[in-house]
């Protein structure tokens, strides 16, 4: 039979070969790689049977579903271990996430960090027996009753609530069974490097009216070189952790009486507005139009916009007075729909492009909450744009082009990625199939065909969207900004335009923030720069600091003149040693301090002290002046 492989070429294989065969047969390197392979688009084991005219790709952990398979495999080895050191455990979940994975567990008491390394203990010697993992289904009663014998209530659960007539499918390794729809490596002897990172609670589904279950997270590689990089960079990840620098640098903090909405200090506050206004500035050149809009809207508006059906859970939901609900918005999309539908529009308007920066509320699980990065109080980076349908490719790129502004300024690189059409959509298919087609074209376009990643079913439910993802100075990856095409909710609220025949049309919306928001992009800068912020978006942009009493009445000077330039500046003029001064600033990151003596009082100079490179000597303070404003305007003009 004839294989088609990715780079549309074809291999011939014998009837009943598996995905393992197709590998061995490109090469065996590739066989010894292999992970997974990816079949007409699905991802199947590599024990999987291909058939005449199949598409294959082989996975290797070197993709993002090669990684799964590795990953998901290991949580099975962990979860093979509780059964073996904790036999009444009762087993829950054990997915694959984006680093590592996780299973949940139904024990008495929390685990310890000694039953961590037991249970590492045990997974390598489960790893070592090299046990053969094999795939069996069973009919739903048959499937049931096994689940019932072993006492796995929660499995019997989700198996009781699986379709009629879907294969129920379970994987075995050893004395180990669990169900499980894959995919799966060949055996356990494939994992080599593994680590168990942590234990905390978490819901059965994530509900809070469920049991608490124990969450058990890890991590593995196919080498121990890359697990111990893994680990380093986990390591400089909590010296960055943007909580514990929020608070020693004064920019925010989070308290209980407020969960998942920060406090803002004075410092964090200066540095939200300013990126803020370095926003306002960058959209107001390119011809958008600020609005802002109600925090509080009627059940009707969310319920024409279909966010009452789809997203109702996740909004905080209020009764008036009248007895009638309502909702603080959860985005900005409705609210920017009513500034198009106030008035008629004609083609010669568009492109229209509405962005706003006012207070969203997100009803977040408090599970889920994590600093900066989730929260139920934020602003999102929002535009909603109205465009023709000629208008998509020239829209998509300008706006492409902000993004390239707003991570280039901070030296961030990103890629594109292209999300489809989810189960739970809005709308007719032959809408969704053009508008992907659309956006393929313009990725096409901007990296070149093919080179950009395809999520499917991942797109927003009432349109596709490219996502923008970053990657940090130590390798972490986010998800950042989205670019969403709508054909839904136009239609939904009846909006059209005056077209250049004087007939109604009606336009297309594009929903896309750059950032994601304002608080979480602050919060992944935090962590990225380490709290050393760029110059231009520093809360403290110069210390002025004197070495003794006698110097006070000059520093005064030097601070209001550099205030009258616009830079942002403290002055400390306590009495204590110059040296703890410095340490002090260079603790709070300041980017420039100046020294004030008194050969720079005699002088009227400044002694510059610049944070990463230390000593500059004596400048002029119109020279530094000058010097700190170039600065600013090379990066941000």
């Amino acid at each position: 039979m004839k294989i088609k492989l990715k780079d549309n070429s074809e291999i011939e294989l014998q009837e009943n070969s598996s995905v393992l065969d197709l590998a061995k047969a490109i090469s065996e390197g590739l066989a010894r790689n292999a992970m997974a392979g990816e079949v007409n688009g699905e991802v199947k084991d590599l024990r999987y049977v291909l058939k005449e005219g199949d598409s294959v790709n082989i996975l290797t952990f070197d993709s993002e579903n090669g990684k799964k398979a590795y990953w998901h495999t290991t949580s099975h080895i962990l979860a093979q271990a509780a059964k073996r050191l904790f036999p009444d455990v009762k087993l829950a979940i054990g997915p694959a996430i984006d680093n590592g994975f996780y299973y949940d567990f139904d024990v008495e008491k929390p685990f310890s960090e000694e039953d961590l390394q037991k249970l590492e203990a045990e997974m390598k010697k489960i790893i070592k027996e090299d046990l053969e993992i094999k795939r069996f289904s069973l009919p739903r009663e048959v499937a049931i009753k096994l689940m019932k014998e072993r006492k796995e209530d929660y499995k019997v659960e989700l198996i009781e609530e699986l379709p009629e007539g879907e294969e129920i499918s379970f994987y075995e390794q050893g004395e180990f069974v669990d169900l499980c729809a894959g995919p799966h490596l060949m055996s356990t002897g494939k994992i080599k490097a593994i680590k168990l990172l942590s234990s905390s609670g978490a819901y059965w589904r994530g509900d809070e009216h469920n049991k608490m279950l124990q969450r058990i997270y890890g991590i593995s590689y196919p080498k121990a070189s890359e697990l111990e990089a893994y680990l380093n960079m986990l390591e400089e990840a909590r010296k960055r952790d943007h909580r514990k620098l929020g608070k020693e640098l004064e920019l925010f903090f989070f308290d209980e009486t407020a969960p998942g909405m920060a406090y803002w200090m004075p410092k964090g506050f200066t540095m939200l507005n300013t990126l803020i206004e370095f926003w306002r500035k960058e959209h107001k050149k390119r011809g958008y139009q600020e609005f802002s809009g109600p925090q509080l809207n009627s059940s009707e508006l969310w319920k024409t916009s279909g966010h009452w059906d789809h997203y109702k859970e996740d909004m905080f939901v209020l009764t008036d007075s009248d007895g009638k609900e309502q909702a603080l918005k959860p985005m900005n999309c409705p609210n920017s729909i009513k500034i198009y539908a106030s008035k008629l529009r004609s083609y010669k308007d568009l492109p229209l492009r509405f962005n706003d920066v006012d207070v969203i509320h997100r009803n977040e699980k408090s599970g889920q909450l994590n600093g900066l990065f989730r929260v139920r109080m934020f602003r999102q980076d929002d535009s909603h744009n109205y465009i023709t349908e000629e208008q998509i490719g020239s829209e998509i790129k300008s706006i492409i082009e902000i993004a390239d502004k707003m991570y280039g300024i901070f030296g961030l690189e990103y890629k594109l990625t292209l999300s489809t059409r989810p189960d739970d959509f809005m709308g007719e298919i032959e809408t969704w199939d053009k508008a992907e087609a659309d956006l393929r074209k313009v990725l096409d376009e901007l990296c070149g065909e093919n080179n950009y990643k395809i999520n499917e079913g991942d797109g927003a439910f009432y349109g596709p969207k490219i996502d923008i993802k970053m990657k940090d100075c130590i390798g972490r990856e986010w998800q950042m900004g989205t670019v969403q095409l709508d054909f839904q909710l136009p239609q939904r609220f009846n909006l059209s335009y005056i077209d250049s025949e004087g007939n109604k049309k009606t336009p297309i919306m594009v929903h896309r923030a750059i950032l994601g928001s304002f608080e979480r992009f602050l919060g992944i800068l935090t962590e990225h720069f380490a709290g050393a912020f760029p110059l231009w978006l520093a809360p403290v942009q110069v210390k002025v600091m004197t070495i003794a009493e006698a110097h006070n009445e000059y520093a005064n000077k030097v601070r209001d003149v550099l205030e009258e330039a616009g830079i942002r500046v403290e002055l400390d003029e306590r009495s204590e040693k110059i040296g703890y001064k410095i340490r002090e600033a260079q603790l709070q990151k300041v980017p420039y301090m100046l020294i004030l003596g008194d050969k720079e009082v005699e002088e009227n100079k400044v002694g510059v002290r610049e944070r990463k490179a230390g000593d500059l000597g004596q400048m002029d303070l119109n020279e530094f002046v000058e010097k700190v404003k170039k600065e600013i305007e090379d990066k941000v003009m």
